[in-house]
């Protein structure tokens, strides 16, 4: 197995920095255990939420079968991932509905779901640890002085990298017993380091940020970026070594894509944004999707939000739709702290197939209300946006994974500052605001919604022209490239 922690795209790391990132898998070694020389057999069981609308297959781990000979060699496709939040499993969601529309068959490999490997338990403290830091950031100090420089300077270092791939050797193991042969797309970085030291050919490294950080390498992989930005950034190590210049990155290790977007939403732009346009010149009730997350980081923003909107809901001249994800103890502070709000609140918990069906409903008929969505399981629970999102007018998020998908958006405040080129890129090509780091300014563009005549359809107009120019097809493209490796 190549040393891929000594030497990065030709660029030599420090003896201080190897000796560092031995010493950071020895700990793991010593809290967690080594399975490397485990045999983790695999089986496979069909998606139980997803399977029907993208064949999706789930890769399951370990297991008492000694080989299981059911993959598709042909067409298959292992989609390797972490959950970190919602934004991983997303983009791979994406990938599977691009690889079931070009005619392949998506294998979904959670390397966070394995809780008898080495592998989760490293992703699992990690994760833990990340979340913290989020729930952590509310406080401004706490804020500015570590997590921002974090996310933002800290990930950024080859430092970084050399050491995290020390650490994802760790997590190679769960790759044993997949055919070497089979295109890998990770959506989270340590799915394609993990793959790379694993021995897989053919592995894509789909990179989620726009801000270039060396966080994201995985060397022996074809990295793919959403943005010129993000090329022109990764392309050259842009400051991953302070005032250092580095070697580059060969031709062949990097690509521009487009943004991965799922092909339900691609295919269905002209349409959704014709019916945004229609419903604003007819004066009917304007639509926002709120998507919160479970660290509470921005939970006083959304309170705002919907505050400032009870009168217009009960003027029926806007709609709510709230999606906590798999956080009911959110869900459950919210109406709490907004006891006004039980009035108009329909809720939609735990029953996905009636989530399904009002989603279909409200892209034709008339509705009206809060509408509150929370699913325990975590497809269902990240699917729900993307369900609606087809018949909201206005996305409101923070500037991370959904800054890319093709939907009015309006960004309140980043969690991290690397997220804030997410709404950077998404102003520039028009497809949603700047965004707002305070209340008052994110009220200010809530108002701008509702009462500008122009500022909604501006935005629709940019989402459809952008189609044209192939900014949205990146899942596609990822899954192309996949195909031609292998070909290769």
């Amino acid at each position: 197995m190549i040393d891929r922690s000594r030497c990065i795209f030709g660029n030599e790391i420090s003896e201080k920095t190897y000796k560092k990132a031995c010493q950071s898998k020895e700990k793991y070694i010593k809290k967690f255990g080594d399975d490397s020389d485990k045999e983790y057999y695999v089986s496979l069981k069909k998606n139980p939420v997803l399977g029907d609308d993208f064949s999706l297959i789930d890769v399951m781990l370990p297991s008492d079968q000694k080989e299981d000979d059911s993959f598709d060699l042909e067409k298959g496709i292992i989609l390797g991932n972490i959950r970190m939040g919602f934004g991983h499993y997303r983009i791979s969601i994406a990938m599977a509905s691009a690889a079931h529309a070009l005619g392949y068959t998506p294998y979904w490999m959670d390397l966070n779901s394995f809780e008898q490997t080495t592998c989760t338990k490293v992703i699992a403290h990690q994760n833990k640890l990340y979340s913290l830091g989020s729930r952590l950031s509310k406080n401004g100090l706490f804020n500015k002085y570590v997590w921002e420089p974090l996310n933002y300077e800290g990930f950024r270092a080859l430092s970084y990298n050399a050491i995290d791939q020390k650490n994802a050797e760790l997590m190679a193991p769960v790759y044993r017993h997949i055919p070497k042969t089979m295109p890998v797309i990770a959506t989270h970085v340590w799915g394609a380091q993990a793959a790379v030291h694993a021995g897989m050919k053919n592995v894509v490294n789909a990179i989620p940020d726009n801000w270039p950080m060396a966080l994201h390498y995985a060397e022996g992989s074809l990295h793919l970026v959403q943005t010129k930005n993000a090329y022109n950034g990764y392309k050259i190590l842009n400051g991953m070594d302070k005032k250092h210049v580095l070697k580059p990155l060969p031709d062949e290790a990097l690509q521009y894509v487009g943004h991965y977007i799922d092909h339900e939403l691609v295919a269905h732009i002209e349409e959704d944004c014709k019916k945004r346009i229609d419903r604003k010149k007819e004066k009917k009730a304007m639509r926002f999707l709120l998507t919160i997350g479970g660290a509470g980081a921005q939970r006083e923003i959304f309170e705002a939000i919907i505050k400032a909107l009870l009168p217009y809901i009960k003027r029926k001249e806007v709609v709510l739709y709230i999606n906590v994800g798999d956080y009911k103890k959110v869900w459950k502070k919210m109406k709490k702290s907004i006891p006004s709000m039980k009035a108009f609140v329909v809720e939609h918990d735990n029953d996905f197939n009636e989530t399904r069906e009002f989603a279909k409903k409200a892209l034709t008929d008339e509705i009206e209300g809060i509408h509150g969505f929370c699913h325990e399981n975590i497809f269902e629970a990240v699917y729900t946006t993307n369900l609606l999102m087809r018949s909201c007018d206005v996305l409101v998020t923070k500037p991370s994974e959904l800054a890319f998908y093709p939907v009015p958006k309006l960004f309140i405040k980043r969690v991290g500052k690397h997220e804030m080129w997410g709404a950077i890129h998404s102003a520039e090509i028009g497809d949603g605001t700047l965004e707002c780091r305070d209340i008052d300014h994110t009220l200010q563009m809530i108002d701008m919604f509702l009462h500008n005549d122009h500022y909604l359809e501006d935005m629709c107009h940019n989402i459809i022209h952008n189609k044209e120019l192939g900014i949205y097809d990146g899942a596609y493209k990822a899954v192309e490239y996949a195909i031609k490796m292998k070909g290769e």
